[in-house]
């Protein structure tokens, strides 16, 4: 199902990713008590608003004219633009309005972590505004997110010796988001492909929300880019909803850039 993670085989973290998708996986939901702390985790993509699994359900917006504007954002420019990408995020999210002013503070220290990296993208008839945006930075031990993985990882029966050949040496995807109005253009796959082609970390990883069937773009994009199971219906802190943590080695195959109408220039 997930071949394409044969073209990539890394010493010493292909054996984690090959027993992730055993059947024997546990799927039992992995709950933690202690006081909330600062959603962090919600920052993972959202499961509603990936592009293209290129299936004839999926409703389409009409074709922009022209190639779309990728930019590599600084965190300057990441900062200065943060209303503009915030406002991206809480639509894609169907947050209430307000919710900016909370996630502010935190896109901006993300934007100060070490490995940090962020594209955004502009549609040509207005490429002063931007319709999608995609970061993440390198992982660390000392980071929430790392620390709730591997709970979860250990929970579930991993040994320590396996949980470092996951987190050993990853980047985090924490936000891929694209407005609700030209979603399915294909311009997810093109953000996560920029974002991703030229990391040298080990692998990638990321959490989103669990649907039933895997069935929404989001998890039919990171199937299709060769994400695989780490963690399984985990409640994070602070959040009552099961996410699912999920995985790859890079660099990424040639054959998932995106095609020269929709990818990055």
């Amino acid at each position: 199902m997930f071949a394409s993670l044969e073209h990539h085989r890394i010493t010493g973290i292909e054996h984690a990713f090959d027993v992730l998708n055993d059947n024997r996986t546990h799927r039992q939901p992995v709950k933690r008590r202690r006081p909330p702390i600062p959603d962090e985790h919600r920052s993972s993509v959202n499961p509603s608003n990936e592009p293209p699994a290129e299936t004839g359900n999926d409703r389409r917006p009409e074709p922009s004219r022209g190639a779309p504007i990728f930019v590599d954002l600084s965190p300057a420019a990441f900062r200065a633009h943060l209303p503009q990408l915030l406002a991206v995020y809480v639509a894609a999210m169907r947050y209430p309005r307000g919710t900016e002013q909370h996630r502010a503070p935190m896109w901006s220290e993300h934007a100060g972590r070490a490995g940090w990296q962020a594209v955004a993208v502009a549609l040509p008839e207005d490429p002063g505004t931007f319709v999608g945006i995609a970061y993440g930075y390198r992982g660390d031990p000392h980071q929430w997110w790392n620390q709730q993985v591997r709970t979860g990882m250990r929970h579930t029966g991993r040994t320590q010796d396996y949980i470092e050949s996951v987190l050993g040496d990853y980047f985090e995807l924490t936000e891929l988001h694209v407005r609700p109005d030209i979603q399915g253009l294909g311009l997810g796959r093109s953000l996560l492909y920029r974002l991703l082609r030229d990391r040298t970390e080990r692998t990638v990883l990321l959490s989103t929300p669990e649907v039933p069937g895997e069935d929404n773009r989001a998890w039919r994009l990171y199937r299709s880019f060769g994400f695989v199971d780490v963690v399984r219906r985990f409640v994070f802190t602070g959040d009552a909803r099961p996410f699912a943590v999920l995985g790859r080695t890079l660099p990424l195959e040639p054959h998932l850039a995106p095609p020269a109408s929709t990818g990055p220039s």
